[in-house]
């Protein structure tokens, strides 16, 4: 694989982004819901993230899935939003997807960490053709520190709160990978 990353690393793998970049994110959507229901200004909450994003290439693509996102709020709840919501990334908009949705605090996070670990995982199996079920075997046994972590920021309600848990070399890996030519899958 990639960077020198075998299969056998990705539960580990896993394991570090749900302790990290998957923290801030569930973190922030969980603060975009309270300050989404609480009728403040998710500018704040997207500013958070952002400081705690330090990559580029992760913020452009966390944008242009807000984006994406804003189209299945829109089309559930029309309506007026601000203007400045073309600019929020995935873990604010889910924020508003869960207030607007009457999603809790909690299944929030955890949806967040279960859609990173599948993401991965499914990106895994495109990229080197394995058995799913030991894939599926991998998420599984995330589960359990999927609950932790969405246990650990389900009561955050202010930006200030939003975890601040870097991790470096994903952060490189991002901007090796944006500014690549080589198509990584054949789908």
């Amino acid at each position: 694989m990639r960077a020198g990353t075998t299969s056998a690393q990705v539960p580990a793998y896993l394991r570090s982004r749900l302790r990290t970049v998957t923290r801030v994110e569930a973190g922030t959507a969980v603060v975009a819901r309270a300050v989404a229901a609480g009728g403040g200004d998710l500018a704040e909450v997207e500013a958070a993230w952002a400081a705690r994003t330090p990559s580029p290439a992760l913020r452009t693509n966390a944008r242009r899935l807000g984006r994406g996102y804003l189209r299945v709020l829109h089309a559930l709840w029309p309506g007026p939003l601000d203007a400045r919501a073309r600019t929020w990334s995935r873990p604010v908009v889910l924020g508003l997807l869960a207030h607007r949705a009457g999603m809790g605090p909690a299944d929030l996070a955890r949806l967040v960490g279960y859609d990173d670990a599948q993401t991965v995982t499914a990106a895994l199996l495109k990229l080197e053709p394995q058995d799913p079920l030991l894939i599926t075997a991998w998420v599984n046994e995330l589960l359990p520190d999927i609950d932790e972590m969405a246990v650990q920021v389900a009561h955050l309600h202010t930006p200030e709160q939003i975890p601040a848990h870097g991790a470096p070399l994903i952060e490189r890996w991002a901007e090796t990978h944006d500014t690549t030519t080589e198509r990584l899958f054949s789908a």
